[in-house]
C-alpha cells in the first residue's frame, strides 16, 4: 500500500469489501434482470456511514477525506455499479453541493438524514432533450406574482433514486437568457406536492 492511506483508509476499504461481498454481490444479479431498486441495502449502505463519507461528523457523515470516499466506492461499485452509482450520487452529486452552497438551515435539514442513512437523497439535472449540458434545459422556475415560492415546470430523466429519494435537489432555469449562469438549484422538501 502506498505511504498516504492510513490505517482509517484501510479500515473503511475493508469494510466496504466486506460489505459489497457479502451483501451487494450476491443480490446484484437479480437486481439486474428485475429492475428492483435495492432499498434494503442501500440503506445498509447509510447506516454503515457510506452515504456521507466526506461529509463532517457533526453534520451526520463520517467526516473522511476523497480517498477514503474513492477506496470504499470502489469496492462497491466491484460488487455493482448500480449500489455505485446511488453512493456516488448521494455523496457527490447531492450532499457535497449542499454542503458547499446551501444555507446551516438546508444543511440541517438536507445533508444530515442524507449522511447519516436516515434518508436517501437525488439529483435531478438531465431531461429528455438536455444532458449534462445544463445551458440547454428548457425547465424553467418562475417566481409567483407574490414573489414567495417558484413555480416550476419541466420535464427531468435520469434521477438515480428517484422513486425511493426522500429529498431531490433538482436544477432548472431562472434566467434562461443567461444559459449556464441562469440554472439555479432548488431542494424538493414536499415530495407529495411533485406531478
Amino acid at each position: 500500500m502506498f505511504d498516504f492511506i492510513t490505517e482509517e483508509h484501510k479500515m473503511i476499504q475493508q469494510e466496504a469489501r466486506r460489505f459489497a461481498q457479502n451483501e451487494v454481490a450476491p443480490i446484484a444479479e437479480h437486481h439486474d434482470q428485475t429492475a428492483e431498486f435495492p432499498i434494503n441495502t442501500v440503506r445498509k449502505m447509510g447506516q454503515l456511514g457510506f452515504m456521507g463519507i466526506e461529509v463532517p461528523e457533526e453534520y451526520g457523515g463520517i467526516g473522511m477525506d476523497t480517498l477514503a470516499y474513492s477506496l470504499a466506492l470502489t469496492e462497491i461499485c466491484k460488487a455493482d455499479a448500480s449500489h455505485g452509482t446511488v453512493m456516488s450520487v448521494n455523496n457527490s452529486l447531492y450532499c457535497h453541493g449542499i454542503l458547499k452552497f446551501g444555507t446551516e438551515e438546508q444543511i440541517q435539514k438536507y445533508v444530515v438524514p442524507v449522511a447519516s442513512g436516515q434518508k436517501i437523497g437525488a439529483y435531478s439535472l438531465t431531461e429528455p432533450m438536455s444532458g449534462s449540458d445544463a445551458g440547454t434545459m428548457k425547465s424553467r422556475a418562475v417566481l409567483n406574482e407574490a414573489g414567495t415560492h417558484y413555480v416550476i415546470n419541466g420535464r427531468k430523466s435520469w434521477v438515480t433514486s428517484a422513486p425511493f429519494a426522500d429529498y431531490i435537489v433538482l436544477f432548472t432555469m431562472t434566467q434562461p437568457e443567461q444559459k449556464h449562469k441562469g440554472v439555479t438549484a432548488f431542494p424538493d422538501r414536499d415530495r407529495s406536492s411533485r406531478v
